[in-house]
């Protein structure tokens, strides 16, 4: 079978273990209670390879039942909506939307609407929309006007708890890691009776590392500019600081997958909790673990976006030819779930 033609399996699945932590049922976001996904890939001629990925930290009112929320930027040379009343509020009040780097304004414009379409939300005249971005363009057509306001709200409205579709969906759908094709991936950690989970949107650069190892099969010629974006859910009782610290610490994960943490690279974590106004907060030094929990979950949610790829052809806006990006595909053969 040729390499690109194996199906697309897990890190676990294929032997890889990351870390010492134990992940959730599903090894998802998605095992912090409430946390839905939704997908809408756009996949059309040999020029549209782009889409949106929605996050929703619960199934109810998000405006009148806002999160705790912490945000860290390793290096902003993207775009992030609502980071400037996050880091006042240290909370999030509407879904998160991932998208393409020209599709931001879009999003705000979905969000705005969803928001506003809620019925308890007639009196409602400010709204902080939570939007992050890749640029795909090396797949994607990006001055298209797509994914639009229609498909970031269908993103939206069919979020669902579970499985997390991976790999070339949603956002991910035209984006490129490591020379390869990149995407979304998820994974989890349970510690102490805690839960996080953390999705990502891959697309940027660097030498890449399995569990600390360097391949030793030829990879591609990888650029070191890009971006990621990393959403981290728990149901821990965490105020907006410990947030912010626990977000800060996904770039360790990202950091061990090799990553080139270069000046064109847009690096966004954004930590959520679904436990709302704790009457216990953990304290600072109950964190460490949490900590090494989302270093690990990161970095194993990235090795999954790779994972659980295939290979794509599309349209190349900087050079306006057909790019063709190769899936990453690993001779491992041991089995493991989830």
């Amino acid at each position: 079978m040729p390499q690109d033609a194996q199906p697309p399996r897990r890190a676990r699945a294929q032997g890889i273990t990351i870390g010492q932590h134990t992940p959730g049922p599903l090894n998802a976001i998605t095992d912090v209670e409430g946390v839905a996904v939704g997908h809408v890939t756009l996949i059309e001629g040999d020029r549209t390879r782009t889409g949106v990925t929605a996050i929703l930290p619960h199934g109810g009112n998000l405006f009148a039942r806002k999160v705790p929320a912490g945000l860290a930027v390793l290096n902003g040379f993207g775009k992030f909506t609502g980071a400037t009343q996050i880091d006042e509020l240290n909370q999030i009040e509407t879904p998160i939307l991932l998208t393409n780097t020209l599709a931001t304004g879009r999003a705000i414009e979905a969000l705005i609407a969803h928001t506003l379409a809620h019925p308890d939300n007639g009196n409602v005249v400010s709204i902080n929309p939570v939007v992050g971005e890749t640029n795909d363009s090396r797949l994607n057509d990006i001055r298209a006007p797509r994914p639009t306001v229609a498909e970031m709200r269908r993103a939206l409205e069919t979020a669902r708890g579970g499985v997390v579709d991976e790999g070339a969906v949603g956002a991910g759908t035209g984006t490129v890691a490591f020379g390869m094709k990149g995407g979304i991936g998820t994974a989890s950690r349970v510690v102490d009776g805690v839960t996080l989970g953390v999705l990502v949107q891959s697309n940027f650069g660097g030498s890449l590392r399995i569990d600390g190892r360097p391949l030793n099969h030829a990879l591609p010629p990888a650029d070191a500019d890009g971006s990621i974006v990393i959403i981290l859910a728990t149901d821990a009782p965490l105020d907006g600081r410990s947030l912010e610290r626990l977000a800060q610490r996904c770039f360790g994960g990202l950091a061990r997958t090799g990553a080139a943490l270069s000046h064109g690279s847009g690096d966004y974590a954004l930590a959520f909790s679904t436990c709302l106004a704790p009457s216990a907060p953990l304290r600072n030094g109950a964190l460490s673990p949490l900590f090494e929990a989302a270093i690990e979950a990161t970095e194993e949610a990235i090795l999954n976006s790779m994972l659980m790829a295939v290979p794509m052809e599309g349209f190349d806006a900087a050079s306006q030819k057909a790019s063709h990006i190769p899936a990453l595909r690993l001779p491992v053969s041991s089995e493991q779930e989830p």
